[in-house]
């Protein structure tokens, strides 16, 4: 029975071997060259598979397998620990979205209020004003930081569909926010890319206020019809989405919908803690519900309607683009969470399957020295 085992060369790419499979189930590689494998051949083959799952597994000596043993359980330690590291962080972006969050509902509601009272009247806000989309400006929230599973790609691709959508039917200009982002759309010049941003793991209200104003000043010169936003939702730890919600033109309700027309908004926030449970981290969910005082009906405003409205609403933008950005980062920390816990799994299953491997040989080690010294013994009597 003949196998192939993957191998990693110098150069890191993946290729085959040819190798006979033994009588005892394992299998020998044959003409292996130890310059093959990467720090000189430590490892004299790649174990192929799980022991437990009934497959091949490749021999190697005592001490390389000692060594990859002892390699994997330091992998393991560097994952376990960025993995606690993200779950910290991901509370704390979590507060960082609670915490705004009834400032920015007091808001929606006192632009909804103030609309009520300007149904009767014609009233031109810039932000709110809905024009013939000949240009789109499309604002691409991505993450800084790599290692975080498919984070990145899945943002990323999400924005490749939606602008082989537009380029069709109208002209697109692309403003990318995060390291991942500009360094994608700088490396492909068929991208019509404007302006690039960092804003890094905390973002705060000068940063978003000076995206803010870029957008503000190029949707009220017209140079652009419509900006849409592109970030990565936040549901839960092990779950976020994408999503496409036009930032302007505003809504003077304050609603904040996508491009289908679907509310993007949620109605409660869901908070997450790690525990000990049994010795091993587990999660625990609590549904938190905003607390926002009532709007007085009979309040009297002192300022014109149109006068308060045209200041509140380069407020709701800024606080929206805020809260995007602060949902990107947790679910970026959430991806990063959960891949680093991935890799511990992974790790640990490697890790039995080596030591399963090894304890094998050093048996069989064991067994063939026992039968020389009794075949020895029996030929000198």
């Amino acid at each position: 029975m003949a196998c192939a085992i993957p191998s990693m060369t110098m150069a890191g790419a993946s290729r085959s071997r040819r190798c006979v499979a033994s009588p005892s189930g394992s299998c020998e590689f044959s003409k292996l060259r130890r310059s093959d494998f990467v720090g000189g051949g430590e490892l004299c083959g790649e174990l192929e598979s799980r022991a437990s799952r009934g497959r091949s597994v490749a021999v190697c000596s005592l001490k390389d397998l000692r060594d990859r043993i002892d390699t994997v359980k330091n992998t393991q330690k560097i994952t376990d620990a960025m993995k606690l590291v993200a779950a910290a962080k991901v509370r704390r972006a979590q507060e960082a979205v609670v915490n705004g969050r009834p400032f920015s509902e007091a808001l929606v509601q006192v632009l909804y209020n103030v609309n009520e009272r300007l149904q009767l009247e014609d009233v031109d806000t810039p932000l709110t004003k809905v024009r013939p989309v000949k240009k789109v400006a499309l604002v691409v929230v991505t993450g800084d930081r790599g290692l975080c599973g498919g984070f990145n790609n899945t943002v990323l691709k999400k924005a490749e569909e939606r602008m082989r959508q537009l380029k069709d039917t109208v002209e697109l200009t692309v403003i990318s926010i995060g390291k991942k982002g500009n360094a994608y759309f700088t490396r492909r010049p068929y991208i019509p890319l404007d302006k690039t941003y960092q804003t890094g793991s905390a973002p705060t209200t000068s940063e978003a206020q000076a995206i803010a104003d870029e957008l503000f000043a190029l949707f009220v010169s017209e140079e652009v019809d419509k900006v849409e936003l592109l970030y990565t939702k936040f549901v839960s730890l092990i779950k976020s989405e994408p999503v496409i919600h036009t930032l302007l033109p505003l809504s003077p309700q304050g609603q904040v919908c996508d491009i289908n027309g679907n509310c993007v908004d949620a109605d409660e926030d869901e908070m997450f803690r790690l525990t000990t449970k049994d010795g091993k981290l587990t999660v625990e969910r609590d549904t938190f519900k905003t607390e926002v005082t009532p709007f007085s009906g009979v309040m009297i405003f002192e300022q014109e309607p149109v006068q308060i409205l045209d200041a509140l609403l380069p407020l709701y933008l800024n606080s929206q683009l805020l809260r995007a950005l602060q949902e990107s980062v947790a679910s970026e920390l959430a991806s990063r969470m959960n891949a680093m816990n991935n890799a511990s799994e992974n790790a640990s299953d490697l890790k039995k399957a080596l030591s399963i491997s090894y304890n094998r040989q050093r048996q069989a080690k064991i067994t063939g020295e026992i039968l020389e010294i009794v075949a020895g013994s029996t030929a000198q009597v």
